[in-house]
């Protein structure tokens, strides 16, 4: 145990100083179908566009307004056209006009960010249903050599039976664990057909030719000033914070120029049949500045809330970074335990190897048969796919903590 042990510690100790030789970013992304991917595309280009709009929205539209009306009182028929353009620009408010370009800013770093997020979850799910895809195929394989040693016991029982050496419920119990080790089977098949349809609903690609990427463990300190989730906290915050100033700021005196142009005319406006017709044109601008002071009684409320949701964003932060830590500590934890597995199941195909060695040399002296070598070399075998389950079982456990991390190459 102590050997166990320390081999344990110098794994651990090995494998913390290792950084990410895994796939990057973008490598993610090949294990989501191109219509998902494309999906994800027009979620960005929908923000894009959105952060556009919202960042001119400041700028004033200019007004553009005609009439036309005709009338005949009297029987005199009338004309009468008006045209105008008009602007009122708001251009200074107290910072608002800043804060309100930063905020849209903010806004669109925090919605990429969630995307990436959600893009990031739905490559990681590809990913798992592909490792267990192949952990599966092992525990498939792990399960056909149990069902060979299981019907090497049962052949071995119907001789000792016939041969008056044993009872029939011994012989009952080796049909059973032989009906229940193929029950099993036909288990872990079904679930297999389960797990490469959920795959294939998310990607494009071959499950049989992919290769499934490796990672490597990294230390927290790297995990923490990588992390996605963090990224979409610190953004809210910076969201938040833009959005108190906002609010703020639309509450203070505001300062306009307004401008426009004017123009109209009128025909055939006489008022009797023996006046002359006549027409007439007026045509002026106008500018000036306009000051605005908003008074409103839920102007401390609006501003309250808003303060309010900056101040929580700050400790959502605090609480995300609680959360990681404990996680990345729950990951180590069952790493460690995967890695005892694993090293015991190494210790154990030493073990069997030695025995297999002996029996063999038994069988060539006449004092075992070929259900011993059988079921030695069976055992063998399976203890060698255990090895690769559990190396299975620790990737998927760094991949939990990859699915936030964000690659540093």
């Amino acid at each position: 145990m102590k050997v166990l042990n320390l081999s344990i510690a110098l794994s651990l100790l090995c494998s913390t100083q290792l950084l990410s030789q895994t796939v990057k970013g973008e490598n993610f992304d090949s294990f989501i179908s191109k219509n998902k991917k494309k999906q994800f595309t027009y979620e960005y280009e929908k923000i894009e566009a959105q952060s556009s709009a919202q960042r001119d929205s400041w700028i004033a539209p200019l007004r553009l307004n005609y009439s036309y009306s005709k009338s005949n009182p009297y029987d005199n028929e009338q004309t009468s056209q008006n045209a105008n353009v008009k602007m009122d620009q708001t251009i200074f408010q107290f910072g608002g006009i800043y804060y309100g370009i930063k905020l849209v800013q903010a806004t669109k770093i925090y919605s990429d960010y969630s995307v990436d997020s959600s893009k990031r979850s739905l490559a990681k799910n590809a990913i798992s249903l592909l490792m267990q895809i192949k952990q599966i195929n092992l525990r498939i394989t792990k399960q056909e050599l149990q069902i060979k040693n299981a019907e090497i016991s049962l052949e071995q029982q119907k001789e000792k039976y016939l041969n008056g050496q044993l009872d029939s419920g011994f012989l009952d119990n080796a049909v059973i664990e032989r009906n229940r080790v193929i029950q099993a089977l036909y288990d872990m098949q079904t679930n297999k057909e389960r797990l490469i349809s959920k795959f294939q609903t998310i990607s494009d690609i071959d499950y049989k030719e992919t290769v499934v990427p490796e990672f490597k463990l990294i230390d927290e300190e790297r995990f923490l000033n990588n992390n996605i989730v963090l990224d979409i906290s610190k953004s809210d915050i910076e969201k938040n914070r833009y959005n108190k100033n906002v609010t703020m700021a639309k509450y203070f005196p505001r300062v306009s120029f307004t401008a426009g142009y004017n123009w109209s005319k009128s025909e055939n406006s006489s008022f009797t049949s023996t006046m002359e017709p006549y027409s007439e044109k007026k045509e002026y601008h106008d500018y000036g500045l306009r000051v605005s002071i908003p008074i409103d009684i839920n102007t401390f409320s609006d501003v309250e809330a808003s303060k309010v949701d900056y101040l929580k964003s700050k400790l959502v932060l605090d609480d995300k970074k609680r959360e990681l830590k404990a996680l990345f500590e729950q990951v180590m934890q069952n790493i460690e335990n995967f890695d005892k597995k694993s090293l015991l199941s190494k210790e154990n195909v030493d073990i069997y190897s030695k025995l297999l060695a002996d029996t063999k040399e038994q069988y060539k002296a006449g004092y075992k048969t070929t259900f011993d070598v059988e079921l030695l070399d069976n055992s063998l075998k399976i203890q060698e796919m255990d090895s690769k389950i559990f190396e299975i079982d620790r990737q998927l456990e760094l991949l939990t903590l990859y699915e936030m991390y964000k690659n540093e190459i």
